[in-house]
């Protein structure tokens, strides 16, 4: 996947650096280790003919010897339009009121693979972690902004009428403003265990207590803590964390 963005010659440097800082900082908010990235800046004897400098992102794939390209980025100077421009025979060039000149814009070109990155995500998000008894859960700790699913809600128990009832409510309140799915599957401990190994942040369980005073259980992904709440104050918490 490519970007071609468009410069003047002598702010082509500039918008250059501003570019490699604002990728690797995007890596960084989208959940990224900073100890598993590095910038790479390739030798001059190295580049492409058509490149005044090239600066690559490198992440440290596991799997690798050595870290490997996550996304490069070049700044191509004024050859692609110049090139066009002389083979096709129209005048690509821009021309500037100010000094009333004409120039032709230099490209800095962010190049990314999208498989790349989800890999990477993965691969930072994985973790393993022994419990208190001695079981091992696997757990995707996604940024919550990034988990593809934001809750899971459950009934404690599939079988009492009132319990489904109550949560096909929440269910369908949180699904207006979250990707949400609903589990009523196994025991609970399962149905958690499930939502880990996924990535999904928060369960949320509906309950006896539920049914007296209206309130649910909210179970964090990587803490394991549960806190009571009622339906709509979760959509204001959940709201917060995914800013």
């Amino acid at each position: 996947m490519e970007l071609e963005y468009f410069v003047e010659p002598k702010k082509s440097e500039e918008y250059h650096q501003k570019w490699i800082d604002e990728r690797f900082k995007w890596y960084l908010d989208i959940g990224l280790k900073k100890e598993n990235l590095k910038i790479f800046e390739v030798p001059k004897e190295d580049l492409a003919h058509y490149s005044k400098r090239t600066v690559e992102i490198h992440y440290n794939y596991p799997f690798l010897k050595n870290f490997g390209e996550l996304e490069g980025m070049a700044n191509r100077t004024d050859f692609d339009l110049k090139t066009h421009s002389k083979f096709s025979k129209v005048d690509l060039s821009l021309f500037e009121p100010k000094s009333r000149k004409r120039f032709f814009p230099y490209i800095i070109e962010p190049s990314v693979g999208r498989e790349r990155i989800f890999l990477a995500l993965l691969l930072d998000a994985y973790s393993e972690e022994e419990l208190n008894n001695g079981e091992k859960r696997v757990v995707l700790k996604f940024l919550p902004k990034m988990a593809p699913i934001k809750l899971a809600v459950f009934p404690l128990l599939r079988n009492k009428p009132a319990l489904v009832e109550k949560a096909r409510e929440v269910y369908s309140l949180l699904k207006d403003n979250f990707l949400v799915v609903w589990d009523d599957n196994d025991n609970i401990g399962k149905r958690y265990r499930r939502q880990d190994e996924i990535g999904t942040p928060w369960c949320v369980t509906i309950d006896f207590e539920t049914l007296e005073n209206g309130t649910v259980t909210l179970r964090d992904r990587d803490t394991t803590k549960q806190t009571r709440h009622l339906p709509q104050e979760i959509i204001k918490i959940v709201k917060e964390k995914i800013k």
